[in-house]
């Protein structure tokens, strides 16, 4: 299974290469070289959730820009720090190479938009190392286990009646999302009262996923708060992923747990399983709890 796991990724990567720009994830994080270190990019109101930015979009924009600044392609691990609301427009973004070695390179990045006085406003600010997937050795060794959850076919997405989350409607969209059902009680007045939010992930002009999508893929599915009875928007203050490996064509399974809200804070636990029942990506990261009243 690992052969053949291995061949499927390594054409899915010679495809995704060839068709970049065919989808509206390529075309919406597209960065454009205005000088050393500098970007130039347009935030898509497409990607919104309750009006603001999805962090996850934020993440994957500043991700390619960074593989563009370093001499290593993929993220293998990517720390954001949320400072402002980002809102759909011109932003800038800032890069420098931090460290530079044989097999991973470091490098720091934040987003700039401009207020109304014309001053530049820092929204946020990465720190990442880059390193290249395919070179990575096959020896997995893990007692972590795929998501128990059922079929896709027998998961919610909006055509199932599921609802959606109020303002959300521009992302979702541009989703291919599943819910598992023990995690949609919130949608009918029932959260389960457990920090768990559990379904199949995917985008809606059906690119397949790459390492840049799985940084929008731990931070695509609605907040496991509303499972806990709290709705609202969940901002996040930090956000940490780690890339395994180069993700299988097909859909992904997405796993969040919390399993602690106090002082207003509350942790989510992401993992992100491929078609091939392999961890590809993992992340944690600090929210604000929604507000009670």
């Amino acid at each position: 299974m690992a052969q053949a796991a291995t061949e499927a990724v390594t054409g899915a990567a010679e495809t995704a290469r060839a068709t970049i720009g065919d989808s509206e994830f390529d075309r919406d994080t597209a960065v454009t070289l205005r000088e050393e270190g500098v970007y130039d990019a347009e935030l898509s109101a497409g990607w919104t959730i309750i009006h603001a930015v999805n962090g996850g979009y934020l993440l994957a924009l500043l991700g390619r820009a960074l593989s563009e600044a370093l001499p290593h392609p993929d993220p293998f691990s990517v720390s954001a720090h949320y400072l402002t609301a980002s809102v759909p427009g011109p932003a800038v973004i800032r890069t420098q190479t931090v460290r530079t070695g044989r097999t991973l390179s470091t490098g720091q990045a934040s987003l700039f938009q401009y207020a109304e006085d014309g001053s530049e406003v820092e929204r946020i600010r990465v720190l990442a190392t880059y390193g290249d997937l395919d070179t990575l050795p096959d020896d997995v060794r893990t007692t972590a286990l795929p998501p128990a959850m059922p079929d896709r076919d027998h998961c919610l997405g909006p055509s199932d009646g599921a609802p959606r989350i109020p303002g959300s409607s521009a992302i979702t969209d541009r989703l291919d999302i599943k819910l598992d059902p023990a995690t949609v009680g919130w949608a009918v007045g029932a959260p389960s009262g457990k920090g768990e939010m559990r379904g199949w992930f995917g985008l809606a002009d059906g690119r397949d996923p790459d390492p840049l999508s799985l940084l929008l893929t731990v931070d695509a599915l609605p907040p496991t708060s509303f499972e806990l009875g709290l709705t609202g928007w969940t901002p996040t203050v930090e956000l940490t992923t780690h890339i395994r490996c180069r993700p299988a064509p097909g859909p992904l399974r997405v796993a969040i747990t919390t399993r602690n809200l106090a002082g207003g804070f509350l942790e989510e636990d992401a993992e992100v399983w491929d078609s091939a029942d392999r961890l590809v990506a993992q992340s944690r990261q600090l929210a604000k709890a929604p507000r009670t009243s």
